[in-house]
């Protein structure tokens, strides 16, 4: 009876639950404290352009530009994907790139039923 003790608990040392090499990788402060700082600068960037600077028909394309720089951001050093393996950062990589493909294709089609739908709000 005893010994079944020990194997469940070496077991439950294999799933991550026992310290050491299972553990996250643990980001230092300054690079959480740094990636903070940068998040902030560049939200106040993007209030500052859209505010006080006119770049007309470029304006949407420097914003987008903005939120994916802190998007990576966010992704490489809060979500540790900077440390991760590589697999796991496709994984993520691909299912965003499905997501876009999703949004895409249901603009298209919401581009072709916009017509219909504003001629049946007029009557």
């Amino acid at each position: 009876m005893a010994q079944h003790a020990t194997t469940t608990h070496a077991a439950s040392d294999d799933h991550g639950h026992g310290h050491g090499e299972h553990f996250a990788h643990p980001a230092p402060v300054w690079v959480l404290l740094g990636t903070f700082g940068a998040l902030i600068f560049l939200t106040i960037l993007t209030v500052f352009i859209a505010d006080n600077v006119e770049l007309g028909s470029f304006e949407l394309l420097v914003s987008m530009g903005i939120a994916t720089v802190k998007a990576v951001l966010v992704g490489a050093f809060f979500m540790h994907m900077f440390w991760d393996k590589g697999f796991n950062v496709l994984v993520f990589l691909s299912s965003l790139l499905f997501f876009a493909l999703f949004i895409g294709f249901a603009l298209m089609d919401s581009y072709e039923t916009l017509p219909n739908v504003s001629d049946y709000y007029k009557r």
